[in-house]
């Protein structure tokens, strides 16, 4: 069983949790995930499985798509809704503040900036989560990092809720921008829900709810995307016979191994990165190209 399962992922449950719970449904306990989302969200979660765990690291590095809303009015320690809504409280009385003036802030949050995480987030300090940190009443500030947002637009305004849409890049927190707006506002903000539509080359139109996963148990395993199917967007070189043998056990790859010579040294100049494959198109792994039109593998799946 080895490819990506795209996983519509329900309110509630952690990413670890939603992993568990593939691992007792599809009987395979080789499954992690490409990217967290929070409890409070929903959304595109992709799980690797098998095989495609060794292409995490590539998977998990694209853009992100979301869809949220932003409660204006009160921040919050968390960053979001979370505590709010389990207590059953009131959401704080919608504030002063017309579209004209969020757009005028939102300006601010696009493109390359540094965005410093939540306090209450996965972030590592000294070793330890943030997270963890912050239960434990230590004052947390995570590293800001650089982030870039390629996309922010604000598609309604109503009863104190923002509806926002972002793309970002890997690494950004839809709970630091809501939080941040809030600031820039003067009334302070929290984010109240979040939806993840994008993770990458992977799309909502493609998840899986997944109480279906769980009720197909290992009839799941049609709704792979198979190992030859995943990174498109890395340029391909096919391997004759004598090649695939090679990068099967982790050799270096040259000319002579190459299905066609020429286009297999065009296709791999200019980029940190290739995909391997047999001349059946089969994926072998992933290399890197090296002096002399040599391709050393860096990740071998056969």
């Amino acid at each position: 069983m080895d490819g990506v399962l795209i996983i519509d992922k329900p309110t509630g449950p952690t990413s670890h949790d939603v992993v568990a719970r593939a691992r007792r449904a599809l009987r395979e306990t080789r499954i992690g995930h490409t990217g967290t989302l929070d409890p409070l969200a929903t959304g595109v979660l992709p799980l690797v499985i098998g095989r495609a765990t060794r292409l995490a690291s590539f998977l998990s590095s694209g853009d992100k798509g979301y869809e949220g809303l932003v409660r204006l009015g009160s921040a919050t320690a968390s960053y979001d809704a979370a505590e709010r809504l389990a207590a059953g409280e009131p959401p704080p009385p919608p504030p002063d503040v017309s579209r004209a003036d969020i757009e005028e802030v939102l300006e601010a949050f696009r493109g390359t900036y540094l965005q410093a995480p939540p306090p209450y987030s996965a972030k590592k300090i000294g070793g330890i989560a943030a997270h963890r940190l912050a239960r434990q009443n230590t004052p947390v500030q995570p590293v800001p990092v650089t982030v870039t947002v390629l996309d922010l637009a604000l598609l309604g305004l109503e009863d104190g809720l923002a509806r926002l849409r972002v793309t970002a890049t890997a690494g950004f927190y839809v709970r630091s921008l809501a939080h941040d707006l809030g600031a820039r506002l003067g009334c302070g903000a929290h984010l109240e829900a979040l939806r993840r539509t994008r993770a990458g080359p992977f799309t909502l139109e493609e998840a899986v709810p997944l109480e279906i996963v769980e009720a197909e148990g290992t009839g799941a395993e049609r709704r792979l995307i198979p190992l030859d199917a995943l990174l498109p967007h890395l340029p391909a070189v096919r391997l004759n016979e004598r090649g695939s043998r090679r990068a099967s056990h982790g050799n270096a790859v040259a000319l002579e191994d190459f299905e066609s010579p020429d286009q297999g040294v065009a296709m791999a100049i200019g980029t940190p990165h290739v995909r391997l494959t047999s001349a059946s198109g089969t994926l072998l792994g992933i290399a890197s190209p090296a002096p002399g039109w040599v391709l050393r593998p860096t990740i071998v799946l056969v």
